[in-house]
């Protein structure tokens, strides 16, 4: 089907655009009422992720009530570990927590590679939907966790703020590391293949967790395996998003992908000089620029947008936007991209 809106593949492809495409992450989500009331009407967000008509209806919502360029799959990083045999609850208020983590080779012998169309036929379903209710409106986009922020939550069990059981595997078990690694990295990439072939546009691989890495450990334990990911998918653009990971910027310009995200902290002139031209950056607005007054939004956008003029971008936040954000300061932040010239 052809894309009546196909700015955000033109724009990750370095083609001409008329304007700046705009999306934002977490856009599916407790900003807006509506899919607050989505998830009302069922047990949690497990739930509401595992059932694809609700998952589809989700992910469009933010097409029709804020006029983003694209959609992207309402989802959750974590589907790979349960995938693998790592099931996990979401703890209202606390997060993800898993009742087992992966702690030796009995714990690994446990897991398997998840296929990808059938241990996730939900979130295939879904995207399925998803496609045939947009019809072509804008681009559809899926995504994945990162091998080492996947790992980070199978070895910790929860959520962190230090992550130290996981960096501590690091350093004791490397070898074991990287065996659960790879096996992360071929299950996701079964996964966003899979997600391809339902009709996703552009895959966006999330390291949520890589700012908590040194260089030499991220080049080792999360590079690596993204790369991995990035040759393995040709038929789409890749969009790699590794949040705090500003130290590995150069070394993400030789990745084989189309995009590299931006988090807030990483000027955008020094990153376009490390990461150079033949990439899209995205990004990579604050969003807590988002709780100003509309006139502090829209000059927060602009001055944004004037450091990324004349470049490939695609215009979004730093990171998730937050759930406590006015949805209508979302809309100023959007139609000023729009209106960018």
């Amino acid at each position: 089907m052809e894309l009546q809106n196909d700015l955000l593949l033109r724009a990750a492809k370095g083609e001409k655009t008329e304007r700046t495409p705009v999306w934002l992450m977490r856009q599916a989500g407790r900003i807006l009422p509506e899919y607050r009331a989505v998830r009302e009407s069922v047990s949690g967000f497990i739930e509401l992720a595992q059932t694809p008509e609700l998952a589809a209806e989700v992910t469009i919502q933010p097409v029709d009530l804020l006029g983003v360029d694209a959609a992207i799959i309402f989802s959750d990083i974590l589907v790979i570990p349960e995938a693998m045999g790592l099931p996990y609850e979401m703890v209202e208020k606390r997060g993800p927590w898993f009742p087992n983590t992966v702690n030796n080779e009995s714990d690994l012998k446990k897991l398997r590679i998840a296929n990808g169309a059938n241990d996730l036929s939900y979130v295939i379903k879904a995207i399925e939907i998803t496609k045939k209710n947009l019809n072509g409106r804008v681009p559809l986009i899926g995504f994945a966790g990162a091998p080492w922020t996947i790992f980070a939550y199978m070895v910790e069990g929860s959520g962190s703020k230090t992550f130290s059981k996981a960096r501590e595997m690091l350093y004791t078990q490397p070898a074991f590391s990287h065996k659960l690694l790879q096996m992360i990295t071929d299950s996701t990439i079964n996964y966003l293949k899979a997600q391809i072939a339902a009709g996703a546009n552009l895959v966006q691989i999330f390291d949520s967790w890589a700012g908590i890495l040194g260089p030499k450990q991220y080049a080792e334990f999360s590079h690596q395996y993204i790369s991995q990911i990035c040759d393995a998918i040709t038929e789409v653009p890749v969009t790699v998003f590794a949040k705090g990971a500003f130290f590995a910027r150069e070394e993400m310009s030789k990745l084989n992908c189309e995009t590299i995200g931006l988090d807030w902290n990483m000027g955008i002139a020094e990153s376009r000089k490390l990461i150079g031209t033949e990439k899209t950056l995205q990004g990579n607005l604050d969003p807590a620029a988002l709780y100003g007054n509309p006139e502090q939004v829209r000059n927060a956008t602009i001055d944004m947008m004037e450091q990324f003029k004349g470049s490939r971008h695609i215009a979004n936040l730093g990171h998730g936007v937050y759930p406590d954000i006015d949805p209508e300061n979302v809309k100023v932040f959007i139609q000023t991209v729009k209106d960018f010239n």
